[in-house]
């Protein structure tokens, strides 16, 4: 939706591209149960079904990362009084990484189940995750730089909220790191972020308010 300021100027209401984002992120957690492919010997379907077990681990772990974006993608966009063109290409590019994850995640799945190649295939995930987080915090510092946030949320949940990003490029690095060394050790290190980024902070609504 566009509409013109005090000063005549166009400008572009977020909700257009906050839809077409949520779109994106459905079609990608779709796309995450499609990679399971069902067993094809059903005279032992049970064992079937157990060997699968990587494909499931990678499954709930992308969903949930993917649940996790969305949340946060909203968290800032629930901040945004306009957006630009800069915003909507680099939100562009963050939904082209969101959407390379189910590859990512088979891929991962794979690597585990076939015993081989398990380090790249760490890498790989964590890398794509870590891109996306890189693209939150270079949107953040635009918005703030080009000051299309709400000036209600003061520098005080600015400052908590690019915290919050920022700390996700650090969490995720040392996951592909570790990855690198010791696949599982790094999966494990990535899955640890789910909770921490899934519970509120204080102050990403405003100073001295908590997060609803």
């Amino acid at each position: 939706m566009e509409s013109e300021n005090d000063n005549g100027r166009l400008v572009r209401q977020p909700g257009r591209l906050i839809s077409f984002s949520d779109a994106v992120f459905a079609i990608a957690v779709t796309l995450l149960v499609l990679e399971i492919q069902p067993p094809q010997d059903f005279g032992h379907l049970l064992r079937g079904l157990g060997a699968l077990w990587p494909s499931y681990l990678g499954y709930a772990l992308s969903f949930l990362l993917v649940g996790q974006v969305w949340v946060n993608h909203h968290v800032m966009f629930d901040r945004v009084r306009h957006v630009d063109r800069q915003v909507l290409f680099l939100n562009t590019l963050l939904l082209m990484v969101i959407a390379f994850l189910p590859f990512s995640t088979s891929l991962l799945a794979d690597a585990i189940r076939a015993e081989l190649g398990l380090r790249t295939a760490v890498v790989v995930y964590g890398a794509t995750l870590w891109t996306a987080a890189a693209l939150f915090n270079v949107i953040w510092a635009h918005l703030r730089r080009a000051k299309l946030l709400d000036p209600d949320l003061g520098p005080f949940g600015i400052r908590a909220i690019g915290r919050r990003f920022a700390l996700a490029l650090v969490w995720i690095g040392s996951g592909i790191l570790v990855g690198a060394f010791v696949p599982i050790a790094g999966v494990v290190i990535i899955a640890g972020f789910l909770p921490a980024y899934y519970l509120p902070i204080r102050g990403e609504y405003g100073e001295g308010r908590a997060a609803p």
